[in-house]
């Protein structure tokens, strides 16, 4: 077993993440910037990410670090820019050098919106062309990856992630012209016999690959299992529109397509700047690295109602 260092574990992607390794028998610590207010299996150790020497000692014998943490402010991000870059590239460089002062393979979490939304299955091997400030935030952490931690970084790019937070029972938002918490949005307000309304339009991110928060993080242990370094796509088999992964959502989880309905976006919803349309990515270079099978859209829905259901984190992967 491994001992992994989580930052953001306290998020929505990273709280999966740190429950999973550590339900798979890893030593999972979480950098935070405070006390944790909920009761959590792994190690919360707080940090001063603003000094990598602190982040390395926290970090110990640390077989890798995951770097998960953002400011999951898009406002933010155009008002203060200054500031938004250092919570994404500076606090990424910080966090590599870290883990090349222990010898530590760092895993970095990054999303499709990296991508223009103009092609359709990006492969692995792009590097991206962001239209608005966070893709374009993510991306250079990216290179930050490559430049800092050649042969030895991933860079793991996800999007669409289906899925519900494991520490707080209500997530920042419920549904918005990304692929965010829209199935959890969509599953809530069908089963209380409400109709929901799929956002569309110009201004909404329309086609993408999703995956399970679960299934991420047990791609993220194969990463880290194998020691994989490059550019990896954790996302679901199948490119799918929101109303199409709407639909599936229905018969997965017995729920009335009837109560959908297709609007466009709220204008007060929208993003202050430019969404990629199409951000479905290619997987099959990373199933070849990571050893992975099949990871259908409609079994990760499966998986996902069985979570609901059980209360118990799921994925299709398994360990090596």
């Amino acid at each position: 077993m491994a001992r992994i260092v989580i930052t953001g574990a306290t998020g929505f992607v990273g709280s999966n993440i740190a429950e999973l390794l550590t339900t798979r028998g890893h030593d999972v610590v979480g950098l935070v910037r405070r006390e944790v207010d909920a009761d959590v299996a792994w190690t919360p150790l707080l940090v001063d990410f603003n000094n990598p020497a602190d982040i390395a000692s926290k970090l110990g014998s640390a077989d890798a670090i995951v770097h998960c943490a953002i400011a999951n402010d898009f406002h933010m991000l155009m008002n203060d820019q200054e500031k938004a870059f250092d919570a994404y590239v500076g606090l990424t460089s910080r966090v590599a050098q870290a883990a090349n002062a222990l010898d530590a393979q760092l895993v970095y979490i990054s999303t499709d919106w990296i991508m223009d939304g103009t092609r359709h299955l990006t492969p692995e091997s792009a590097y991206g062309n962001p239209i608005n400030i966070y893709g374009f935030l993510k991306a250079m952490g990216e290179q930050v990856v490559r430049d800092l931690c050649p042969g030895t970084g991933a860079v793991c790019r996800i999007g669409g992630v289906m899925g519900a937070h494991r520490l707080y029972a209500q997530g920042p938002r419920s549904q918005d012209v990304g692929f965010g918490y829209f199935v959890s949005a969509l599953v809530t307000a069908l089963k209380a016999g409400e109709t929901f309304a799929v956002w569309g339009g110009p201004f909404v991110n329309e086609i993408a690959t999703p995956s399970l928060a679960a299934e991420i993080a047990a791609q993220v242990e194969r990463v880290v299992q194998l020691k994989a370094a490059g550019q990896f796509h954790l996302v679901g088999d199948d490119a799918v529109t929101r109303m199409g992964l709407a639909e599936l959502t229905c018969e997965v989880f017995d729920l009335d397509k009837s109560l959908l309905r297709e609007i466009d976006a709220p204008e007060d919803q929208l993003f202050p700047q430019g969404v990629p349309v199409d951000t479905s990515l290619a997987n099959a270079a990373t199933k070849a690295a990571l050893q992975l099978g099949p990871t259908p859209l409609r079994e990760l829905l499966a998986a996902f109602r069985l979570e609901i259901e059980s209360g118990e984190i799921q994925s299709i992967t398994q360990s090596l």
